[in-house]
């Protein structure tokens, strides 16, 4: 009888050993499924994305003295309710608030040289990131191909409208001088020169944004109402649009909507 126990021993040993051992395994798969199966929602946990910022819409206005822009502009902010910034308001109110800009700017001024663009366009910034209007029109700016890059390299955007007030020189010239408005020293020369600078500065710009397909060309001769006529349908057609979105794809601020010059 003691010589089949000890037979049977070995069996036994090994069966157990064998039972034991798949036990252990199977515990193992049941730990690693129980280990996966709470692993695995974490690792697949989507992100929360912050709501994108509705882009502004951004109107500039081009055009020479005596083109009528500045009229325009009144009008186009009283009734499709812009906010107007001018660049050239933005450095005087630097100066008026003796900031440290402000007496930069100044001396600069004093001694008939350029504002950097970067200074012109972080003022611009401030204004675009600090209002609660979305809808902005910027006053003869961009001036010059460097005020345009640095306000796509720093805003990162494009403007959404480039109005340019088309005026013959001679018309320019007379409304200058017939309206008390101009510089103190204003004079058919003077005259000739500011327009001539403002060709060299700022056709660039003006063709830049007509090969865009951004650039409206606006006849600016005739009364204010007249011209005022050609500008409605502009911001009428994108006014219709406001609530559809004005994303660019270079950037949060800016806007890829585009529309056909003439």
């Amino acid at each position: 009888m003691w010589r089949r126990v000890a037979l049977l021993s070995p069996m036994i040993s090994s069966s157990s050993r064998s039972l034991m051992l798949k036990q252990a395994a199977s515990g193992l798969k049941v730990g690693e499924s129980f280990a996966t199966d709470i692993i695995k929602p974490l690792s697949q946990e989507e992100p929360v994305l912050p709501p994108k910022e509705k882009a502004p819409f951004i109107t500039f206005v081009l055009g020479g003295p005596g083109s009528g822009k500045g009229t325009q502009c009144e009008k186009i902010v009283e009734t499709f309710g812009l906010q107007h910034l001018s660049a050239g308001d933005l450095l005087r109110r630097e100066i008026a608030m003796h900031t440290e800009n402000g007496a930069m700017i100044l001396n600069l001024i004093k001694d008939g040289k350029i504002v950097p663009s970067e200074v012109t366009v972080k003022l611009i910034q401030k204004e675009l990131e600090s209002s609660d209007n979305r809808k902005f029109l910027i006053d003869g700016f961009p001036r010059t191909e460097e005020n345009r890059v640095a306000f796509e390299r720093i805003i990162r955007a494009d403007p959404d409208v480039v109005l340019f007030f088309d005026c013959p020189e001679e018309e320019m010239v007379k409304r200058v001088l017939n309206r008390n408005q101009g510089r103190i020293d204003d004079n058919i020369t003077t005259m000739k020169k500011r327009l001539k600078i403002f060709n060299a500065l700022n056709r660039p710009v003006i063709d830049y944004y007509k090969n865009k397909g951004k650039l409206y060309t606006i006849n600016a001769v005739g009364t204010v109402d007249d011209i005022f006529q050609h500008v409605l349908p502009i911001f009428n057609s994108f006014e219709q649009l406001k609530e559809s979105s004005h994303v660019n794809p270079k950037s949060h601020l800016g806007s890829s909507l585009v529309e056909n010059s003439s």
